[in-house]
């Protein structure tokens, strides 16, 4: 079903972009208030699967979670992620674009829960 979904962002998403989320209407939980900042990134994760958030980051190690856990069949609502780079390649406004977008499709993290998201410019 196509809609939006809850998130919950990793500390490393800039603030651009979690605002911009919410200016839009997005229901966002930012980890930095759940946790204290230097938190572990499997808490993190264990955070967002336990709250049925999708968990949104780009950075490596919580990449590496993800794909362990799809590994070892633990769920999780879903995660998105895109690479570091993209940020200076791209303005805000194609990143919240590429989200609008993802919610508009019919359950975006079925079959596999993650998703590598692509701005357009």
């Amino acid at each position: 079903m196509a809609g939006r979904f809850p998130l919950y962002t990793d500390a490393d998403v800039h603030g651009p972009i979690v605002t911009g989320l919410i200016d839009r209407g997005w229901d966002v939980l930012r980890a930095v208030d759940v946790h204290p900042q230097g938190t572990d990134d499997e808490v993190h994760f264990e955070t967002a699967a336990k709250l049925g958030r999708v968990l949104v980051a780009h950075d490596r190690d919580q990449l590496l979670i993800a794909l362990r856990w799809v590994e070892e069949a633990r769920p999780f609502r879903g995660y998105v992620v895109w690479r570091q780079k993209l940020i200076d390649r791209f303005p805000v406004s194609a990143f919240l674009d590429a989200f609008d977008a993802l919610a508009a499709q019919d359950n975006p993290f079925h079959p596999y829960p993650i998703v590598y998201l692509k701005p357009k410019s």
